[in-house]
């Protein structure tokens, strides 16, 4: 190769770099413009929606039924073919759910629809003929909100009721999918001269106080032995002195101690005693001071 092939391949090399460059900015100015998720973006995790379909044929013997779907990004579900004998078992946009449930009713469409759970009686469907599921499951969205979730149907007798086995159906397969998305961080035990956020959050949790100066300390992102199995401390940490690591380690106990401890509570009889300690007066006070196994009296003298 020569020179000036090099030269017009670095040129070449750096106008990409730049126009790439060029293109994430341009994307991260876009992002900007996308409106945010709310509670019309949840869509339905397969496990909890097979639950949900599950406990709806059973309970109200749909059989070979057909089963429609139409709520999906850029569906219009008045535009949808619904079969004879068909039923719609889907989650549609919960700020148009009213709409929803009135255009099936008069169009004499079968359904079982997922519902907002604060909201559920709030609309104006209660004439229609329908019944509120009163659930209440707490069901994590494929966009991570989790949204108390009750449903409507217009296949049942009632105006309202509670489903406690199609609750347990729903909150076991939420709480399954759930886990199995959820990235395990790894957990790792370091010695006193690091310290992490996370350490000193525990801490802080259990009403331990601690400082440490900058001249403590200096910034790290992982330990020797860590760069060669490829690891690193999650979100850095602090190299620490011999004294902020001895500091670091009594932190470390009186958090422990605190947390195995057993935290007993007065009474409000206690308090009543309390609230009457330390009280000027001219006569004797008389404290009557139950105790197991028998009674007793506590003589406070002014």
């Amino acid at each position: 190769m020569t020179t000036t092939e090099a030269v017009q391949l670095m040129m070449t090399d750096a106008a990409e770099i730049q126009a790439q460059g060029e293109a994430e900015k341009y994307q991260a100015f876009t992002d900007k413009f996308k409106p945010a998720l709310t509670t019309d973006d949840c869509y339905t995790p397969a496990p909890v929606y097979d639950a949900v379909l599950e406990w709806v044929r059973k309970e109200y013997s749909l059989g070979g039924a057909e089963i429609v779907r139409p709520f999906w990004p850029g569906g219009d579900y008045q535009a949808q073919e619904y079969p004879e004998g068909c039923a719609v078992v889907d989650n549609p946009p919960f700020s148009i759910i009213s709409q929803v449930v009135r255009w099936y009713t008069q169009k004499g469409v079968r359904f079982f629809l997922f519902a907002p759970a604060l909201t559920l009686f709030s609309g104006s469907n209660y004439d229609c003929g329908v019944t509120f599921i009163c659930c209440g499951v707490g069901v994590i969205y494929e966009n991570g909100a989790q949204v108390p979730t009750s449903f409507v149907t217009n296949m049942d007798t009632c105006l309202a009721r509670t489903a406690p086995e199609l609750y347990r159906l729903v909150d076991e397969a939420s709480v399954k999918n759930a886990k199995a998305g959820k990235v395990s961080l790894p957990k790792y035990v370091y010695p006193d001269h690091i310290v992490t956020a996370a350490i000193a959050q525990r801490w802080c949790k259990y009403g331990v106080e601690w400082r440490l100066s900058a001249s403590d300390c200096v910034q790290v992102s992982s330990l020797d032995a860590q760069k060669s199995a490829g690891k690193a401390i999650f979100g850095k940490g602090f190299l620490l002195s011999d004294t902020a690591a001895a500091e670091r380690a009594a932190a470390e106990r009186a958090a422990a101690e605190r947390a195995a401890a057993t935290r007993w509570p007065l009474s409000e009889r206690e308090k009543a005693i309390i609230a009457r300690l330390g009280r000027k007066s001219t006569e004797n006070v008389e404290i009557q001071h139950e105790q197991a196994g028998g009674g007793g009296s506590l003589i406070c003298r002014s």
